[in-house]
C-alpha cells in the first residue's frame, strides 16, 4: 500500500455536546428482501439500504430433515450399542460408585454431541501455528477413533487462504510498525497487570486508549474491558434491573442473552430486524406497563447489534432510533462486528446511516476484529462511564487489559483515524468495501444463496444439509483453503452454512482462487441453490418491497 503522509488527524473528533438523558421484511416464496423505512412521508435513510435473505427450495428443506432424522435415527442405534457394551463409548461417564447419585451429566443432553457433532468434529479447533492473517499454517492432525481424539503428524499444511478470521481490516499481522511499540511496552510495562482497574491496574495506557476511544466515536466518555464477551455479559446489567424490560433481537449474540438474563429484568424478544413487531413490543410496554401491577417499567432498553455475525445483516438503525425516541426507551448498540469494518471512515453503523453518536445511549465494541487484539469497550455520557466504573462487574473484579494489547489497539486506532501521518487505515477501511461487494457479487452470479447487506463483511453462504456441511469444509481445506462451517445450534437446524469474512488483507488474486474452489465445489457438491442468479443479471438484486413506519417527527 502507498503511505502517503498527512499533516493533521484524520476527521473532525469533536463531539457534540446536546446529550440526551436517556421495515417489515416480507417473505415472497423467493426472496426477503429489506430497503429504506420511512417515516411520516420522508425517507429515514440517506442510502439505499438492501438486504437479501432468499429462501430455499422446498425440496432443500425436505432433503435436510431427511438428513438430520436419519443421522439421529443412527444415533439411537448407537447409543443402544454402546449401552450394551458393543461399541465403546468414549463421552464422559459417572463413576460405578456414583451411579446411584443424580447424573452429572445428562445423557440425552449430549446426544447431539456423540452422535451429530463427532461426525463433523474434524472441521473445528484446528490448530494454527502462524499468525492469523490472509495465508496462515496449519498443523495436520490425524484420527484413529472417528474424530474422538486427535494425533498430529508433525507436518505442517503452508498458506492456507484464511476466509473464518475476523481480521477484517488485517491489522492482525507481523508488521514491524505495529509490534516495536508493543515490544517496547513489554519491555516498560510487562505483560499482565495482575489487578483490577478499582485496585492496582489502572495504567496511564488505559487513560490514553479510552480517551482516543471517545474521541474516535464522537463521545464524551468511553471505557474499556479486557475481554470482548465480558463487556457486555458483566455491563448489562449494571444499567438493568428488576421492574425494566429489555427488548432484545432474535439473533443476538450469547453475551448479550446472558448479559440480559443475569440482570434480572424482564426480556422479551421481536423478530429480526422487525421494525413493525418492535414497535408492537414498545407500545404494548408503554401503555400496559409491567404485568399484573401495570405500573411503569423503570426503563426500557432495547439490545441490538450493529452487524450480525451469523446472518451477516445490519440492524435498520435509523428506524430503531426513531422508535426508541417516540416511546422514550433507551438504545444499547453492539458494534463488535462493524466497528472499524463500515462507514468511510470505519466508525461502524453509526458513521454508515448518518446517526448522531448522541442518539444512542451505550456504545459497545470490540477490539477482537477489526483491531487485531483483545477486549471491549462501552461509549457515551460521562454519567454512564462513570456509572459503570462503580458497577460494573468487570472494572470491580476482572484484570485489567494487557499494556502490549493496549498499546497495538492504540496504534491501530490512530492508524484509522489518520492520527499517525498516514492514509493506511483509510485505504484499508476503503479496500474491505471493495472486496466485500466484490466477493458477494461473485457468488450471486455462480448461483449460491447469500445471506445479508450487501456492505457486510460477513458472509454467509448456505449449505443446509449435513452431510455436505462437513464435506464442503474438507475439501476446501484440501486446496488450501481455511473455512468456517456453522451449524445447529448456533443457526437453525435446516440453515447450516459456511461463514467467509472478508479482510482488508486479502489480494483480489486470493478472492478469486476462492471463488474458483466455490463454483467447482458447488457443482460437485450441488449447493448452488439459488434461483436469484436466474432472475437477476450482474449486481442488481430484486426491487425491494415498501416499507413504512408511522412516528411522530
Amino acid at each position: 500500500m502507498a503511505n502517503p503522509k498527512l499533516a493533521y488527524c484524520n476527521g473532525n473528533h469533536t463531539g457534540p455536546q446536546n446529550h440526551l438523558k436517556n421495515g417489515l421484511s416480507k417473505r415472497n416464496g423467493l426472496s426477503k428482501t429489506l430497503q429504506n423505512g420511512t417515516a411520516n412521508g420522508y425517507s429515514l435513510y440517506k442510502k439505499p439500504f438492501v438486504e437479501t435473505f432468499e429462501e430455499a427450495p422446498m425440496y432443500v428443506a425436505v432433503m435436510t430433515y431427511i438428513g438430520y432424522g436419519l443421522v439421529t435415527l443412527f444415533g439411537y442405534l448407537r447409543d443402544f450399542m454402546r449401552a450394551w457394551g458393543l461399541e465403546k463409548c468414549h463421552m464422559a461417564e459417572e463413576r460405578q460408585e456414583q451411579k446411584d447419585f443424580v447424573p452429572l451429566y445428562q445423557d440425552f443432553e449430549n446426544f447431539y454431541t456423540r452422535n451429530l457433532y463427532m461426525r463433523v468434529r474434524d472441521n473445528w479447533n484446528r490448530p494454527i501455528c502462524s499468525v492469523p492473517g490472509p495465508q496462515f499454517d496449519l498443523m495436520e492432525r490425524l484420527t484413529d477413533d472417528y474424530n474422538w481424539t486427535y494425533r498430529h503428524t508433525g507436518k505442517v499444511i503452508k498458506d492456507v487462504i484464511n476466509m473464518g478470521s475476523y481480521n477484517y481490516l488485517g491489522f492482525a499481522e507481523n508488521d514491524e510498525d505495529f509490534l516495536v511499540p508493543v515490544m517496547d511496552m513489554v519491555q516498560s510495562h510487562g505483560v499482565g497487570v495482575c489487578s483490577s482497574r478499582q485496585e492496582m491496574g489502572n495504567l496511564d495506557k488505559h487513560e490514553e486508549l479510552e480517551r482516543l476511544v471517545a474521541e474516535f466515536l464522537h463521545v464524551e466518555s468511553a471505557m474499556v474491558f479486557s475481554m470482548g464477551f465480558a463487556t457486555n455479559s458483566t455491563n448489562i446489567p449494571a444499567l438493568v434491573g428488576k421492574g425494566c424490560l429489555i427488548l432484545s433481537d432474535e439473533l443476538n449474540h450469547t453475551s448479550l442473552i446472558l448479559g440480559a438474563r443475569l440482570s434480572g429484568a424482564t426480556i422479551r424478544i421481536f423478530k429480526h430486524n422487525n421494525m413493525q413487531n418492535l414497535e408492537k413490543l414498545l407500545k404494548d410496554a408503554v401503555v400496559n406497563g409491567q404485568p399484573r401491577t401495570h405500573r411503569a417499567w423503570r426503563k426500557i432498553l432495547i439490545l441490538v447489534e450493529g452487524i450480525y455475525s451469523m446472518e451477516g445483516s445490519m440492524a435498520r438503525l435509523p428506524e430503531i432510533v426513531a422508535l426508541k425516541k417516540k416511546y422514550k426507551a433507551y438504545l444499547y448498540l453492539d458494534e463488535a462486528h462493524s466497528i472499524g469494518a463500515v462507514g468511510p471512515t470505519g466508525r461502524g453503523v453509526i458513521e454508515y446511516f448518518g446517526i448522531d453518536p448522541t442518539d444512542v445511549d451505550v456504545l459497545m465494541g470490540t477490539f477482537t476484529k477489526c483491531f487485531g487484539a483483545v477486549g471491549g469497550y462501552i461509549a457515551g455520557t460521562r454519567e454512564l462511564v462513570a456509572t459503570l466504573k462503580s458497577h460494573s462487574h468487570s472494572s470491580v473484579y476482572a484484570a485489567s487489559m494487557s499494556p502490549p494489547v493496549t498499546e497495538h489497539i492504540i496504534k491501530v486506532m490512530k492508524c484509522i483515524m489518520g492520527c499517525d501521518g498516514t492514509l493506511i487505515g483509510i485505504q484499508r477501511v476503503q479496500q474491505l468495501a471493495e472486496n466485500t461487494r466484490y466477493f458477494r457479487q461473485r457468488l450471486r452470479e455462480l448461483g449460491f444463496i447469500i445471506y445479508g447487506n450487501e456492505d457486510s463483511p460477513v458472509v454467509p453462504v448456505l449449505l443446509y444439509m449435513p452431510g455436505k456441511v462437513g464435506a464442503f469444509a474438507r475439501h476446501m481445506l484440501e486446496r488450501k483453503i481455511g473455512v468456517v462451517v456453522v451449524g445447529f445450534p448456533a443457526t437453525p437446524i435446516a440453515e447450516a452454512r459456511a461463514r467467509f469474512c472478508i479482510s482488508a488483507s486479502h489480494t483480489k488474486e486470493m478472492l478469486d482462487t476462492v471463488l474458483d474452489a466455490m463454483d467447482d465445489l458447488g457443482d460437485f457438491l450441488r449447493v448452488k441453490y439459488s434461483r436469484l442468479s436466474t432472475a437477476t443479471k450482474g449486481n442488481q438484486l430484486p426491487k425491494p418491497a415498501d416499507t413504512n413506519l408511522e412516528l411522530d417527527a
